[in-house]
């Protein structure tokens, strides 16, 4: 099994590096399973007016990994997904937008993608898609007991850091756009409050790969910043840069 954590962004160039093993990953499962066309992709966006349009800009990164066909699945904020939508597909590939509507939208789901990743169908999370693949998934806020921990313009529409239940599929908590937005100081001061068990905080254009032959690997152009607690009221933090291409 494969999981493919993006930090979002888009770029001119770069972000494609960050999507492109995620769909070597499908088109392997394809092989696999004895399907004999193109990777079966299911793309799954969350948004309110322009969620085709996010959708085909996902579309577009993906398919510098190679070509896929896509099963697009655009819901309204807070609608329920339904079950269907991941009958065979050979991945599951999660947008971005307002975590906790992807958070309420997807929870029909969540037993499903396990199911699926743990028998071998890749997951990628871009943004809110990466967020809520977590076992305690950050869904946003800005706050811990009044105080800022992060811009306000992150809060994801939440006041205090809030940390519920995720899909499960890796047992880091995920903060995304970490360099851009400043959103690590979120993951930093939930870790050392108690309210997560540490996790990472992914720069936009880069990936945190789980599972696969290589382990753990991280690709694209940025750093995924790694948070520990230290058990008295404070935290750690080192960062994995992406290895550096040819």
């Amino acid at each position: 099994m494969s999981i493919h954590l993006v930090g979002g962004g888009w770029t001119e160039a770069g972000s494609e590096s960050a999507f492109a093993p995620f769909v070597v990953d499908a088109a392997a499962r394809a092989e696999a399973v004895g399907y004999g066309g193109r990777p079966r992709i299911a793309v799954i966006v969350v948004r309110d007016g322009d969620g085709i349009e996010h959708a085909a800009r996902l579309i577009a990164e993906a398919s510098h990994g190679g070509e896929f066909d896509e099963r697009v699945t655009v819901l309204v904020e807070n609608y329920p997904a339904d079950p269907a939508i991941l009958d065979d597909v050979d991945g599951i590939l999660v947008g971005g937008g307002l975590t906790p509507a992807y958070h309420a939208s997807l929870t029909p789901l969540f037993e499903r993608i396990r199911e699926l990743v743990g028998d071998g169908v890749p997951y990628l999370g871009f943004s809110a898609g990466a967020m809520i693949a977590a076992e305690r998934a950050i869904l946003g806020g800005w706050r811990i007991g009044g105080v800022a921990v992060a811009p306000e313009e992150t809060s994801e529409e939440l006041d205090e850091v809030t940390v519920v239940p995720g899909i499960g599929l890796v047992d880091l908590s995920i903060d995304v756009h970490a360099a851009q937005w400043g959103t690590l100081g979120r993951l930093v001061a939930a870790a050392a409050a108690g309210i997560a068990d540490g996790g990472v905080a992914i720069d936009e254009s880069t990936s945190l790969v789980v599972g696969g032959q290589d382990g753990a690997r991280v690709v694209g152009t940025g750093n995924v910043w790694r948070v520990l607690p230290t058990g008295d009221g404070s935290a750690t933090v080192s960062a994995i840069a992406a290895p550096p291409t040819a």
